[in-house]
């Protein structure tokens, strides 16, 4: 194995390139190379699709760009709500009583369920509302019920939002209504959130998301969702549109245990969003496969260790990593691992400590975590001081 020391002490251990059987025919190197060109516009001037089996980017544009995201808010509203639940600190058989100000502000205000003073509700029905058919006053009337204030419940959202990583996201409102650019986010941010929700809270996200229409006070509403029920294997997540924001969705699809994840902002119209969207995950499922590189568990090499009783660590892969290959193509792969190191002792087994690197031709490189094979205590002096002069001789 070649070590190749790269600037401010990452390692890069250039670990393997296999090839990969050809599939079927010629491919346009476009983007990504792939059989077809992505289905995207040029009217959309931000989207992002990314396969959560493999961890790849099938196709970006402004995936870094910030924008209002309106109503796909909620999504945020939803996944915080779903983290009470899980905590126990909220329950989807909670009843709710609506306010006099939430029903004087929201009801009938954009999306609503139109909710009347005195209704009592569920956390469930709320949800439901939230996810089914956007309703800005379930938003706030759960918002209010489980923390006791919109500026709580926010500052739960940014916390979330920030444990995430979503580097370029902040929100002002529970339900995306305009609030003078307060609330921002960027593709790439919600497709990290969009993963957390859909891997963390499997069972809470079938429960909530992916309803065609609810019924409430006999009032009979479709979901403008625009994927599910119509591509296989979607089945969420939330639109947003305001006059600021342009046409926004994000949304998600799963076949056969590989899921995709979408965005598309800043649309200039309900129709071209639709049809991107649908187009997008339709092409993602049929321009690429998902296949196996290395199996779960499997040995991949080691990494230097500092204050171990060992100088190295072995690694190895915690679950299958996969890879998304452009159909009809050959490709290589080439694979590397790398970390920044030595690696501080003491290190558990399983501990995530380096990364493997996968590389095909024509696409946008992603990383894998890989972890500890084994157990690295602390070194005790006399180890230390071997350690230190073993380190000078060499």
């Amino acid at each position: 194995m070649k070590q190749v020391f790269l600037a401010g002490s990452c390692v890069a251990l250039a670990l393997a390139s296999l090839p990969v059987a050809p599939l079927a025919a010629p491919a346009n190197p476009i983007i990504l190379r792939s059989a077809t060109a992505p289905p995207v516009p040029d009217e959309i001037p931000v989207a992002l699709l990314v396969d959560l089996s493999s961890g790849q980017t099938l196709f970006a544009r402004e995936a870094d760009r910030r924008f209002v995201p309106a109503s796909v808010t909620k999504v945020m509203t939803a996944y915080t709500a779903f983290r009470l639940i899980e905590q126990g600190k909220l329950s989807p058989e909670t009843p709710v009583t609506i306010s006099e100000e939430v029903a004087e502000l929201w009801s009938g205000e954009g999306s609503s369920m139109f909710l009347e003073a005195g209704d009592r509700v569920t956390v469930g029905q709320l949800l439901l509302g939230i996810t089914t058919v956007s309703a800005n006053d379930a938003s706030v009337a759960l918002a209010m019920a489980a923390t006791g204030s919109q500026q709580a419940w926010l500052a739960l959202m940014n916390e979330h939002a920030a444990e995430l990583g979503m580097r370029d996201t902040h929100f002002g409102t529970p339900n995306g209504w305009p609030d003078e650019g307060r609330t921002y986010t960027s593709a790439r941010d919600l497709a990290i959130l969009a993963e957390a929700l859909v891997t963390r809270y499997r069972g809470l996200y079938q429960r909530y998301f992916g309803h065609r229409g609810m019924r409430y006070r006999d009032i009979a509403q479709d979901n403008h969702d625009p994927v599910t029920g119509v591509v296989e294997g979607a089945d969420g997540m939330k639109t947003g549109f305001t006059r600021q924001s342009g046409y926004n969705f994000l949304g998600s699809a799963e076949r056969d245990g590989r899921r995709l994840v979408m965005v598309v902002a800043a649309a200039p119209s309900a129709s071209i969003r639709n049809s991107t969207a649908r187009d997008l995950l339709r092409w993602g499922f049929d321009a690429f496969e998902s296949r196996v590189i290395l199996p779960a568990k499997l040995s991949v090499g080691h990494v230097r260790v500092q204050n171990g009783d060992v100088g190295k660590v072995a690694l190895r892969t915690e679950g299958e990593i996969r890879a998304s290959i452009p159909q009809e193509r050959t490709s290589e792969v080439v694979l590397s691992i790398r970390y920044r190191g030595p690696i501080e002792a003491p290190i558990a087994e399983g501990q995530p400590v380096a990364f493997l690197r996968v590389e095909i031709p024509g696409q946008i490189p992603h990383e894998v975590p890989l972890v500890a094979a084994e157990p690295v205590a602390r070194a005790n002096v006399l180890e230390r001081l071997r350690n230190g002069i073993v380190g000078l001789l060499t």
